[in-house]
């Protein structure tokens, strides 16, 4: 990344100075790079020092006479951002100036945020520049709650010091409440909004949070649209609805952001929108101004993604009667099994109903009679004795026949670094003898 992007200077967090010491060992081009090391009183250990001088010392060097200029196009470029590599190909997305000041807009929009506003960042900023949520943020005169790691006590002790109103993260994030000792429950603040975006949360998830009385928003989007781009915005009436309805409505990827011009589902063939029944699949799109420029240097795949006029994000969906979209799986990740289309999202949602499990992942695994089967990886919470059969049989009780998955393989599943699933790694294995047939 810092070849590719053609960084000149790179400010360092002290926890991370060891791997961007290798980092910059591994580059190739030539041109200096300035590196500057960003002090923290709190951090505990003996600092190491990679830089040539320190954020203070360097912004000291600044003039304080300097008269901001705007950019000259707010199309011109704001930032670069590289997608979370669960394909393993990583590019490097580029955000304009318009796209980053609308989706800011429409974060506080979509979540009620008023002023001053105080946000606790579980969320990595540099996961599609934190959803664009460093802007909304400045846009609100809110408060921004930084921790040194995310973890639940120090969110929850966070919560309650600073009357934090707001937060975001993927799935896992929210998990950590949702799985924590029942004393850590119970010091847990109610009313606090947050959003779940990143991976699509299972209904268990939905459910867990609203029991800890958390205001729970499901966004979704990706790095190619900065972060959340359509909101399950929610409806008085689901209100009165028993709660497995009122889960399955808020499961939904629901409908644009208010600044989005459109997404919706279309033939990727025929470019034409599919019907709003709920059932038949398309891929989900988006056209407007919250869409990346293109990728950086890489023309032919920027084209591709834009085919057609609209960005293509190559997850398969369904459009409802109401417009609410809901993701139905990657295109990558659908398995055939003998003939027959299996969701991954869908297994997936099943096994995080089991009260053991704590992440998990769904991919095709090679089998000579039906050409591929789901092969199911599983991260048991701590101390469950829990069998691959006592997995396979609570499949059962849920799935078709066909959709249980034959294998299940158990420890710790990859993940990147904003918590995203790494299933490219896990279809390696999968193809491997490491995925036991039980």
């Amino acid at each position: 990344m810092l070849d590719h992007g053609e960084a000149k200077a790179v400010i360092v967090d002290v926890e991370f100075a060891p791997v961007m010491k290798k980092a910059i060992a591994l580059r190739s081009r030539l041109e200096p790079l300035l590196v500057i090391d960003a002090e923290d009183e709190l951090f505990e250990g003996e600092p190491l020092r990679i830089g040539s001088c320190t954020y203070e010392d360097f912004i000291a060097r600044g003039n304080p006479a300097f008269i901001w200029e705007l950019p000259a196009d707010e199309w011109d470029a704001i930032a670069l951002n590289y997608t979370s590599g669960t394909t393993g190909n990583p590019k490097g997305v580029v955000y304009h100036h318009r796209g980053a000041a609308v989706n800011a807009i429409s974060n506080f929009l979509e979540r009620d945020m008023p002023k001053h506003s105080v946000y606790l960042w579980t969320l990595p900023m540099f996961h599609c520049n934190g959803w664009c949520f460093p802007w909304t943020l400045a846009a609100r005169a809110g408060i921004n709650v930084c921790l040194r790691r995310v973890e639940a006590k120090a969110m929850a002790d966070a919560m309650r010091e600073h009357d934090v109103t707001h937060y975001c993260g993927a799935p896992i994030i929210h998990s950590m409440f949702v799985n924590a000792p029942n004393e850590l429950r119970q010091t847990l603040p109610r009313g606090v909004k947050a959003m779940v975006a990143g991976a699509a949360p299972p209904a268990s998830l939905i459910e867990g949070m609203e029991a800890l009385g958390f205001d729970l928003t499901h966004v979704y989007g990706l790095t190619e649209v900065y972060g959340p781009a359509t909101v399950c915005a929610k409806q008085a009436a689901w209100d009165d609805v028993d709660i497995v309805e009122r889960v399955r409505l808020n499961a939904r990827q629901g409908v644009r952001y208010h600044l989005q011009r459109d997404a919706r589902v279309l033939d990727p063939a025929a470019m034409q929108p599919v019907p709003w029944d709920g059932e038949t699949m398309g891929e989900n799109m988006f056209q407007g101004n919250i869409v990346m420029v293109g990728y950086l240097k890489n023309s032919a795949a920027t084209e591709e993604a834009f085919r057609g006029g609209w960005y293509h994000t190559g997850d398969l969906a369904v459009q409802y009667p109401d417009g609410y979209i809901k993701i139905k799986d990657r295109s990558k990740d659908i398995i055939i099994s003998g003939g027959e289309n299996i969701s991954s999202i869908e297994v997936e949602d099943v096994l995080y109903r089991h009260p053991a499990v704590l992440a998990c992942a769904v991919v095709a695994k090679p089998d000579a009679k039906w050409g591929e089967t789901p092969c199911a990886f599983v991260e048991l919470k701590l101390g469950s004795p829990v069998t691959a059969e006592d997995i396979v049989a609570h499949c059962k009780r849920h799935l078709a026949t066909f959709k249980v998955p034959p294998a299940v393989v158990f420890g710790e599943v990859p993940k990147t670094s904003t918590g995203k699933i790494q299933k490219f790694e896990l279809r390696k294995r999968a193809g491997s003898a490491g995925a036991i047939d039980v």
